[in-house]
């Protein structure tokens, strides 16, 4: 038997383990593949076929290629001579969304740093009951704590009840189906997804740095800004993302807060699939959304990389 032999049988023994290795893989995620390919790719796949239908008479849909869908969400056509005309409905209801969904993002960080730093400083013994405390609402429906919410900000409602006793007004402040009951109701549905990822980058945070801030006479808002919040800004950045996300979609919140006059992009997507039976441009709608979601992701990994090869 030649040298070679011995070595060509153990390179096949290790190709066949490889195959097998590779098989079994593959065989451990096909359950996990066919859930996803499920629940999701298939349903998107759906959706983006809808988008380029006609819409039927009665909802659902024609099987005729169009991009109307497309076209409707910028113009609409003259009545007359069927020429396009800007539109801006659409538009300023995206716009809309967009604005009150970084208005949330914004008092969610500004209301949920504050907490996480505080929940971050307490003896570790406490610290689970706060984070409790924090994830409590989630034990309740949503639909349930935008209705609590209602009956607090309403004319007759908990606020303007106190502030009447208390002198400050003499009649109710108009908060209800507005779009400041929205931010409102934004902030409170999604605050703990601000809070929890800030504290579990500052529970990790050496205090002895913040220390040493102080060491060398920097004072409250320096050691704030250029110690604290640097070294909790991972926390910072997913809380952003995890309330600007589903802040941007929302749908109870709007409907139940806004009464339907403020529609967000989640309240106009819903009506096309309703009352409009338009299912194409709610298709489209629902894409366009999407892709917004998908360039806040890919501007936030972008701005990741940049920082990470700055730093390197």
């Amino acid at each position: 038997m030649s040298d070679r032999e011995p070595q060509t049988a153990l390179a096949a023994a290790i190709a066949q383990n490889r195959r097998n290795e590779r098989l079994t893989r593959a065989f451990l995620l096909a359950p996990a593949l066919t859930i996803i390919l499920a629940i999701s790719i298939l349903p998107l796949g759906i959706t983006v076929v809808y988008s380029f239908l006609t819409p039927g008479t009665y909802g659902g849909v024609t099987w005729e290629f169009s991009t109307d869908s497309y076209v409707q969400f910028l113009f609409q056509r003259d009545i007359f001579d069927d020429t396009l005309v800007f539109n801006s409905a659409y538009v300023s209801i995206f716009l809309r969304s967009i604005g009150l969904a970084l208005g949330a993002t914004l008092g969610a960080l500004i209301l949920g740093f504050p907490t996480a730093y505080f929940i971050a400083t307490k003896p570790r013994e406490q610290r689970n009951i706060w984070l409790f405390l924090i994830t409590l609402p989630f034990w309740t429906n949503l639909l349930i704590r935008t209705y609590a919410m209602l009956l607090i900000i309403r004319d007759e409602g908990i606020i303007n009840i106190m502030l009447m006793k208390a002198g400050i007004i003499s009649s109710p402040l108009t908060i209800l189906y507005t779009d400041t009951a929205v931010f409102i109701g934004l902030i409170y549905s999604f605050l703990p997804f601000m809070v929890l990822p800030i504290y579990a980058s500052l529970e990790k945070l050496d205090f002895s740095l913040v220390e040493a801030g102080y060491d060398l006479y920097a004072n409250r808002l320096k050691v704030l800004f250029h110690v604290i919040v640097p070294l909790a800004k991972p926390g910072i950045v997913a809380g952003c993302i995890l309330v600007f996300i589903p802040g941007l979609g929302a749908y109870i919140t709007p409907e139940l807060l806004g009464g339907g006059k403020k529609l967000m992009i989640g309240n106009m997507i819903a009506m096309q699939f309703g009352a409009s039976r338009n299912w194409p441009f709610g298709s489209a709608a629902a894409l366009i959304l999407m892709a917004l979601v998908i360039l806040v992701l890919l501007a936030n990994a972008l701005a990741a990389k940049k920082g990470v090869s700055g730093n390197g």
